[in-house]
């Protein structure tokens, strides 16, 4: 998940002011609603080693009233803390009713570090959040290369390197492996009543003012929440801003290309390692399920389709996923999907899946805010228990961008044979397609896990995406089955 957003988005100073005026103004005015409300609040710090969570706290506080907020850092235990339940520092600092309390690193820290578990600490923001405190959670990001910069830069000085520790410096040696850990935590912690915010602190211009941007958007749902008597507050889903959105998609680079001979070189060879693989997958009784999602015309069933002309059809099953008949909406939304999973040496290739829930059915209206923003940690949930299980899972995304996806549906109108494959509902989706955008990042972002990655597939090519798809599966069989 953490690996695919792109951390050096920027914000010249200009754009900083002018969006920062009014926020400043709402935070001012939202703080005063919250005490009014008698709204606690907990504001989480969060992130990679030198993001500068201690800056991004002091450029906070600068907006609110001293009055009513108090700052907590928690990076090593006391030793009077170290003779107390791991949670009992946590708990004694929460903050009264109307109050702010920001924490400089938390909980997640002894998550990290395995002395407290997952299962804990959504136990613990759960039991808060339902007695009315709103959790503010901010992971701040910055990459291998600039936390190593920003290391090397606190070490040069006198009067700064005392800041850098040996854990520090392991941690930059060791960033995958603690990025990867980071990324398991935040999976299993990320839930409706206590989201995450990843923000990209590569800029700081752009993170404080994104920073900013979500508490605005998170304390006035909770004011109004209050003033609704407690009840969900109906909105889009969106930020405030949406230029502070995680944008994954538009970072692809669609120009990647084969030629044709290329193409058919590579796939004859690839066919012929995954037929073989396919075997052994059975032989080992490894089960595996593909799901692929992308965009109307995008190329799942190119790409399916070359998957499974190198495989034995009495090993796998295509299960092309339409709307949801009686039997199916008479049961919870994953049965249906249940009832596909394959048993020990089989395939199940999904040609749309369950993240309909958090497409589809939310930018359609058919699944509440509350179901969809829920089904993020159900979907994670399930697929924990496949890889659990022993399932290889990987979640293909064919992407193309918006004139190659004209090109190909006017292709469909002009050609008799493929007429079929066009509807009045693909041009409907079509008109949405930033509705859609926004949602896909968000579904990337929340539920692209180790166990289960996303794979975002360059689709403007066709060639290209039908060997990137038979090369990812072939990697993932041969990592198993060695």
């Amino acid at each position: 998940m953490l690996e695919q957003i792109d951390v050096t988005k920027k914000m010249t100073k200009d754009v900083y002011d002018e969006k920062m005026e009014s926020l400043i103004i709402k935070m001012g005015e939202l703080q005063r609603k919250c005490k009014e409300c008698g709204i606690p609040v907990i504001l989480l710090f969060d992130g990679i080693d030198a993001a500068g969570k201690g800056f991004m706290i002091n450029k906070t506080i600068q907006f609110l009233d001293p009055r009513g907020f108090k700052v907590y850092t928690t990076g090593k235990e006391s030793e009077d803390e170290k003779m107390r339940p791991y949670m009992w520092r946590f708990f004694t600092k929460t903050p009264e009713k109307g109050r702010i309390h920001i924490f400089d690193q938390s909980w997640y820290k002894g998550a990290f570090d395995g002395k407290i578990s997952e299962k804990a600490v959504n136990d613990f923001e759960k039991m808060l959040t339902d007695d009315g405190v709103l959790i503010i959670k901010l992971f701040l990001l910055i990459s291998k290369k600039t936390q190593k910069k920003r290391l090397d830069n606190l070490l040069a000085s006198e009067d700064t390197k005392w800041r850098v520790t040996k854990s520090d410096l392991k941690n930059n040696k060791d960033y995958d492996q603690v990025v990867s850990r980071y990324d398991e935590i935040i999976v299993h912690t990320d839930k409706s009543y206590s989201p995450w915010t990843i923000v990209e602190a590569t800029d700081k211009n752009y993170a404080s003012c994104k920073i900013a941007s979500v508490l605005v958007e998170r304390m006035e749902e909770a004011v109004k929440r209050a003033e609704n008597g407690s009840k969900p507050v109906q909105s889009e889903g969106e930020s405030v801003d949406d230029s502070f959105r995680n944008g994954i998609l538009n970072g692809i680079d669609l120009s990647k290309t084969l030629t044709r001979e290329e193409y058919r070189k590579k796939r004859k060879e690839l066919q012929k390692r995954l037929g073989v693989l396919h075997n052994k997958m059975y032989l080992q009784r490894v089960p595996v399920v593909l799901a692929f999602e992308g965009w109307d015309a995008g190329g799942k069933g190119g790409a399916i389709k070359r998957l499974t002309q190198a495989m034995d059809p009495r090993g796998y099953e295509v299960v092309p996923i339409a709307s949801p008949n009686d039997i199916e909406r008479a049961h919870h939304y994953l049965w249906r999907f249940w009832e596909k999973f394959p048993k020990a040496g089989h395939m199940a290739i999904f040609d749309r899946t369950w993240y309909g829930r958090v497409l589809v059915e939310r930018i359609e209206g058919f699944a509440t805010e509350e179901e969809w923003k829920r089904a993020y940690n159900e979907i994670n949930n399930m697929e924990e228990q496949l890889v659990e299980s022993g399932c290889i899972v990987l979640k293909f995304w064919m992407h193309v961008d918006k004139d190659e996806q004209e090109r190909r549906f006017r292709d469909r109108e002009n050609t008799p044979e493929k007429q079929w494959k066009i509807t009045d509902e693909d041009w409907r989706n079509r008109a949405k397609w930033d509705e859609y955008e926004k949602a896909v990042d968000e579904m990337v972002l929340r539920t692209s896990t180790t166990g289960a990655p996303w794979i975002i597939v360059e689709a403007n090519s066709k060639y290209y995406a039908r060997i990137k798809v038979l090369e990812t599966v072939i990697e993932a069989l041969e990592k198993r089955l060695k």
